[in-house]
């Protein structure tokens, strides 16, 4: 048995901040403040706190990384496009952890693993300058074994398998053939020294088959966390999703 770590995706605190203050970040009453809610999240057990800064800056601002940045205490992964002045932007902060995703400016939140083939040539020049600055690397890939190998050959640290279709899934015979892809992905991913974590759409019910998946280091949690969150807290929210992780076999 090993512990299933959890991080929490802070951004959808920013939505709703955002939705109010977004003409108006300096306002003294722009609530609620990211950085708060990341520093209960931690005091509730949380192993370490997701955030990804968007080209369009539609939830999280540079400033939020930068404060998270100087008060997070567990660990802190920067989800992020892999753009030119995103990642400068990486390499100033200096998270703990970077995770490559791809990202449309039309979708709501991100949809599918991104394409580590089609876009090896840019990825491999920014996983060098990412770990010279002495970040580690993930990549958020579909379970498909041509991804994770590449990922491997990009010298990546971690792979982030998406278990959107998994999560979404409307019959019970997509879910197994999703779950199955899942499962081998892990295995080989886990075959060829890589962390693996998974992330999109896992919340407190479908969790039960996420438990299925082996070799699973972290889950990154994010919009299921906020919204149970405003009915019982953010504290209370995060010790739930916590005890739901307990007894993974691995």
């Amino acid at each position: 048995m090993s512990t299933l770590r959890l991080g929490v995706n802070i951004d959808h605190v920013a939505t709703l901040r955002q939705a109010r203050y977004a003409t108006m970040p300096e306002s003294k009453n722009a609530e609620p403040d990211p950085i708060a809610i990341a520093s209960i999240c931690e005091r509730a057990g949380a192993h370490g706190i997701t955030a990804h800064l968007r080209a369009d800056r539609r939830h999280m601002q540079d400033r939020d990384l930068e404060r998270l940045r100087a008060n997070v205490m567990t660990k802190l992964n920067l989800e992020m496009g892999n753009t030119a002045g995103i990642i400068d932007f990486a390499l100033r902060i200096v998270p703990d952890e970077v995770c490559v995703v791809p990202e449309k400016r039309e979708e709501i939140t991100t949809e599918g693993g991104l394409d580590l083939i089609a876009h090896a040539r840019e990825l491999r020049s920014t996983v060098k300058r990412l770990h010279a600055a002495g970040i580690r690397v993930s990549m958020f890939i579909d379970p498909v074994r041509e991804q994770v190998d590449a990922a491997g050959e990009l010298g990546a640290d971690i792979v982030e398998l998406h278990t959107g279709k998994l999560a979404n899934a409307f019959t019970e015979k997509f879910a197994r053939q999703e779950l199955e892809r899942l499962r081998e992905a892990a295995m080989h991913a886990h075959n060829l020294n890589l962390q693996v974590n998974a992330g999109h759409g896992i919340n407190y019910h479908n969790i039960v088959s996420i438990h299925k998946i082996p070799h699973l280091t972290e889950l990154n949690i994010g919009h299921s966390i906020v919204s149970r969150a405003a009915f019982i807290g953010f504290e209370a929210a995060v010790r739930e999703m916590l005890g739901l992780m307990e007894n993974y076999q691995g």
